[in-house]
């Protein structure tokens, strides 16, 4: 049978594929961003946001800062990198979200898994505007800069969806791309095969959980099920693959929310692992619905060991504005 042998996971924020002094550019779409998600769960505009909290976090909003925490991050990934290289694993599940990439909401799956071939990278649609211009830097750091294909295991997927069907679970299931020049895999799984996976090429399974869009995103308890599920199916699955599996996304973000990030990674740390599972849903919006791929892999790991986790609390704004960035390994 397969074997579990390694998690990990990691944010994929565009401020990992900018240099600190970019992050600015981050900010000035907080303040004009209409939908930001407080920490109680209400949808602020930016000014209502920074009459409710005030300067509160403009201590915490200064490039000095930044710059440290950029440096902090980007070691993580290099050990993040260096950690995945030396557990040769054979397949890489890679548990993300899609944001209109591949599905449209014409038909969005609240769980799916490729079992194709290849994973065709969608191109990160670019504009003239100066303000976005940070997104020419961000698609090559997500591998959206040209429709790249990835090595899928498509064997191995097809596995995994008749144990998950066996295990009542309801899986959608794909096996192409059918027009790469409007859809393809996204920025979830493009940043981990190009920071990650840059010295080698591991064959990759994306199970894509509808983080963002009701009214068909799972609960948390569903997710840490979907993960339970899924190391059971890897080690009924035939063969003797070494098989890894990672998170990608969250944590917090596009308000900053410290206690729920360390509620995540407290409970991944001291291993009550089951305690994400009761993790409130109405926090889990816009970008911290991510926290559902995290506790998907956190339902997945049974008996592997913490090795690290390292979070970075980011505020891009007085206002709060920023993302959780947090990175996490298990053997």
């Amino acid at each position: 049978m397969a074997r579990l042998v390694a998690g990990f996971a990691t944010s994929h924020t565009p401020i990992l594929a900018l240099v600190a002094a970019e992050w600015e550019a981050r900010a000035v779409n907080d303040r004009k961003n209409p939908q930001l998600y407080d920490m109680a769960g209400v949808v602020r505009t930016y000014p209502e946001l920074s009459q409710l909290v005030g300067d509160r976090f403009a201590p915490l909003a200064v490039a000095s800062l930044w710059n440290e925490q950029y440096a902090g991050a980007q070691r993580d990934l290099d050990r993040l990198a260096e950690t995945l290289e030396a557990t040769a694993a054979d397949v890489l599940i890679i548990v993300g979200d899609d944001e209109q990439e591949l599905f449209s909401l014409a038909n969005f799956p609240a769980v799916s898994i490729f079992y194709g071939d290849r994973a065709t990278m969608k191109m990160m649609p670019l504009s003239p505007d100066p303000e976005f211009a940070w997104r020419k830097t961000v698609s090559a750091g997500y591998g959206m800069d040209a429709q790249y294909q990835h090595v899928a295991a498509p064997k191995f997927a097809r596995e995994l969806i008749d144990s998950l069907m066996d295990d009542g679970f309801d899986i959608g299931a794909a096996a192409s791309v059918p027009d790469p020049d409007a859809q393809g895999f996204g920025h979830a799984y493009g940043f981990v095969v190009t920071r990650l996976m840059a010295a080698q090429r591991i064959p990759i399974v994306p199970v894509m959980v509808n983080c963002y869009y009701p009214p068909n995103q799972p609960k948390p308890a569903r997710c840490f099920a979907l993960g339970q599920a899924l190391r059971r199916a890897i080690e009924a699955a035939s063969g003797d693959a070494r098989v890894a599996i990672l998170a990608s996304g969250g944590l917090s973000h596009f308000v900053t929310n410290e206690a729920l990030d360390l509620a995540v990674l407290d409970a991944l740390r001291s291993a009550d692992r089951s305690a994400l599972a009761k993790l409130p849903a109405e926090l889990l919006n816009s970008g911290s619905s991510e926290i559902r791929n995290w506790i998907t892999v956190g339902g997945a790991l049974g008996e592997l060991h913490n090795d690290f986790i390292e979070y970075y609390p980011v505020y891009r704004t007085p206002a709060g504005t920023g993302c959780g960035m947090a990175f996490a390994s298990w053997s």
